[in-house]
């Protein structure tokens, strides 16, 4: 008794000291938050290592994005110690710890003991035990574990070997890791496409054994995996993947029916759809907004469905209306991933105005305008730069609007309106479905210089549009 008291008097001495190392003016990084935080766990006389993506980046010579802790200490124990943290994931041992706007998961030894979800364990069972813990996790790669101070890795799945030959491989039996959580099928391939590396043999085959299993998981955690996918960098490579594994089928089954898909070789001579969208999502950099990637995906989804061959068209291969389809299947795809009423808008954008590029020469100066100043432009160009480059590597149009853009002064491409509806009314108009009419017919002069002053704007008015009787 007397020596458990020693001990509670012992931690409470450090948990005060590791309080002021914390919340002193200076601010920390990630992993001195980490380090800071192994330290205190280490002072109160637990285990504590880094663990997971951060001890896989680390040895890659990368920029960990975050960091992670594990320990023996249990959730209350480090919650204790942390008087700022959130149990995020106190069920399952997961502790927050937040400092200077970075933020370190600690989370206690465990063992995972059933899944009947397909995702969070039924039960858990904490350790004290590092090398049981890391059984539970999904790759060789993150089951890494690693002294903060020293550097020192401790290996229990064969991870270093692993990141040394290129091989994302699951821990234990595959079969087991996916039953486990059903998401892990997707990581397995953007691991692999990020990180330029193969799928193992027998993790591969897992996939495909379970790759129905996949409809089980949520769409909002698909649309963050296939997000990353899109704008990590290596999209081409994911996808690649995705249909290689079978799991682009049953993802996204509108992308998966682009293959074999023929296209005008006059138009497109690389290929079919599923080639020509491929080199599109290649062209993505890493850190692309995920509109715009989500936007070059989509932008010919309505081909397949609109796909006429040349025996049928008397000409050559047509795909009648497929932008309006496609507009369609982008709005149901985004709502079926769930995502935003603003990025769906944003998206859907993008797949309705990828033909309009070829018209821009020949607009009149105010649907010219009207063009250029819709939300989030620059996208809307990046899209057509790609398309252009993963086709017939023409960029007269691309060109066309860069120099329109850079010669022409943002107030007039977005005027002060000329006239409003108190000006209308004040005219002896009344409110109703011409308002609109004039409104816009007003605008169109202002933005082709034809209608330039307020006075200009009211005569027009008055002699083009007669005053209805009320």
């Amino acid at each position: 008794m007397a020596l458990l008291r020693c001990r509670n008097e012992r931690q409470r001495e450090n948990r005060t000291d590791s309080n002021a190392e914390l919340s002193h003016n200076g601010s920390v990084n990630p992993r001195e938050l980490a380090n800071l935080i192994c330290e205190t766990l280490q002072r109160n006389g637990y285990q504590a290592l880094l663990v997971g993506g951060c001890v896989r980046d680390l040895l890659l010579g990368r920029e960990p994005a975050d960091y992670d802790v594990t320990t023996d200490a249990t959730p209350v124990e480090v919650a204790g110690m942390f008087p700022e943290s959130v149990a995020v994931g106190a069920r399952f041992g997961v502790i927050l710890v937040p400092r200077d706007g970075w933020k370190v998961e600690v989370a206690t030894f465990r063992s995972d003991l059933g899944y009947s979800d397909g995702r969070h364990p039924d039960r858990v069972v904490y350790s004290k035990n590092a090398q049981e813990d890391v059984q539970r996790r999904d790759f060789t790669i993150n089951g890494l574990l690693m002294q903060h101070d020293s550097g020192e890795v401790l290996d229990y799945v064969g991870g270093q070997n692993d990141l040394k030959v290129g091989i994302i491989r699951a821990i234990g039996e595959a079969d087991r890791r996916f039953a486990e959580d059903k998401l892990r099928m997707m990581r397995a391939v953007r691991f692999a496409a990020r990180f330029g590396f193969e799928l193992e043999a027998d993790t591969f085959r897992a996939i495909r054994r379970h790759v129905k299993e996949i409809r089980q998981v949520s769409p909002e955690r698909l649309r963050e995996e296939l997000t990353k996918m899109l704008t990590e960098g290596a999209a081409r490579e994911a996808f690649e993947l995705l249909e290689q594994t079978w799991l682009l089928g049953q993802v996204l089954p509108e992308i998966a029916a682009m293959k074999g898909v023929e296209q005008p070789p006059e138009f497109h001579p690389e290929g079919d759809v599923w080639i020509h969208t491929r080199m599109m999502i290649e062209g993505l950099p890493k850190g692309a907004s995920p509109t715009l990637a989500w936007g070059v995906l989509l932008h010919d989804v309505g081909k397949p469905p609109t796909f006429q061959a040349a025996a049928e068209t008397g000409d050559r291969i047509r795909f009648n209306n497929h932008v309006e389809v496609g507009v369609r299947m982008a709005e149901a795809i985004c709502q079926r991933f769930r995502f935003s009423n603003e990025e769906t808008e944003q998206i859907a954008a993008l797949v309705g105005n990828h033909m309009k590029f070829g018209a821009v020469e020949e607009m009149k100066k105010a649907t010219l305008k009207k063009f250029v100043r819709q939300p989030h432009f620059e996208e809307h160009l990046e899209l057509h730069r790609l398309d252009c480059l993963s086709s017939h590597r023409n960029l007269d149009s691309y060109k066309f609007v860069q120099r329109f853009l850079a010669e022409t002064p943002p107030e007039q491409v977005r005027p002060e309106r000329l006239l409003g509806g108190h000006d209308l009314q004040g005219m002896g108009y009344h409110p109703g479905p011409q308002f609109a009419e004039i409104l816009r017919a007003v605008e169109d002069g202002q933005l082709e210089g034809v209608l330039k002053s307020r006075q200009e704007a009211r005569e027009y008015v008055l002699k083009s549009f007669p005053k209805q009787r009320g």
